[in-house]
């Protein structure tokens, strides 16, 4: 097939325009502001960031395509000693302001590794989507699973499963002994001709992106223009704080890009505007939010309740 990389660089750029202005519509008010940056060795990105709108508090959709000297660090990381690379990936987190609409969080990135004679070394697709809400609706859980099983299945009927397991193994916060949120779908080093044939894994790799505005911006309009209290933010604050901690802990793509000096803008772009920590906090039992927390506990199969 044509040019691997040429052609998922030019799908994540157009996929970073339609989820931008997806975004925008459903906030109403707020309009993402784009700022260039250039990587030294080779490459750089854009980040586009959106803040106090009137649905999303921060968010951002960044993409970056970057080149070069593979770091010895990435090198060990890999266990190669290839000494060229390329890599080219769209990020997305968005907090919203309402407790009652979800955080979500995606990725679609794809992978090149290069010999002395500048052959391709390896090569591999990786990404995923998750949900991570504040307040329990399980028809808005298994809307946004039944949409990414439906994808995965035009694929491969045993993705799904997969990625989703995949998925509820890797956000999780361990110290906690807590899923971060409802999970979704999440794979790494999907190799042509190993997992698909090459042109069917891009296929798949490109609709995994595509699936996001279908599986998350009918529940941000569901439940947009819902009243909250003071206690409901507080409760959103609190387990923002758990996010938090996730991602400074546990996630492999932020402590990576803190090791081998990324852009620190972009690698803390995740985190939330407004955020806080209770000592020794726990919701009244029975409570709704004691209602997520115990699905936080015990992950649920959301196919099985459709």
């Amino acid at each position: 097939m044509q040019d691997v990389k040429e052609k998922f660089q030019a799908h994540i750029l157009q996929l970073q325009d339609k989820i931008c202005a997806a975004l925008e519509k459903v906030d109403g008010k707020g309009k993402f502001e784009e700022d260039l940056w250039k990587r030294d060795g080779g490459g750089g990105g854009k980040t586009r960031v959106i803040r106090d709108g009137a649905v999303f508090e921060k968010g951002g959709v960044n993409t970056s395509v970057v080149f070069g000297d593979l770091p010895e660090a990435m090198q060990k990381h890999f266990g190669v000693t290839a000494p060229k690379f390329f890599a080219c990936g769209l990020s997305l987190v968005i907090h919203p302001k309402s407790p009652k609409v979800p955080t979500v969080h995606a990725n679609w990135r794809y992978f090149e590794m290069y010999d002395a004679n500048g052959d391709i070394a390896g090569s591999w697709f990786g990404g995923g989507t998750d949900l991570t809400p504040y307040y329990l609706d399980e028809e808005d859980a298994v809307n946004f699973h039944t949409t990414l099983k439906n994808m995965c299945d035009e694929h491969d009927s045993s993705f799904y499963s997969k990625y989703k397991m995949a998925c509820d193994k890797y956000f999780y916060n361990s110290h906690r002994d807590e899923a971060r949120g409802l999970g979704g779908i999440f794979y790494d080093y999907l190799k042509p001709d190993v997992v698909l044939p090459a042109e069917e894994l891009f296929n798949f790799a490109c609709a995994a992106g595509e699936s996001f505005i279908p599986s998350y911006v009918p529940i941000v309009e569901k439940h947009k223009l819902e009243e909250f209290t003071e206690d409901q933010k507080e409760w959103q604050e609190i387990r923002r704080g758990r996010y938090v901690e996730f991602n400074l802990i546990h996630d492999k793509g932020t402590l990576f890009g803190l090791k081998t000096n990324g852009r620190i803008e972009s690698i803390l772009m995740s985190l939330p505007a407004q955020v806080r920590w209770e000592y020794n906090h726990h919701p009244k039992s029975g409570s709704p939010e004691d209602d997520l927390l115990q699905v936080l506990k015990n992950p649920k199969d959301w196919i099985k309740l459709s």
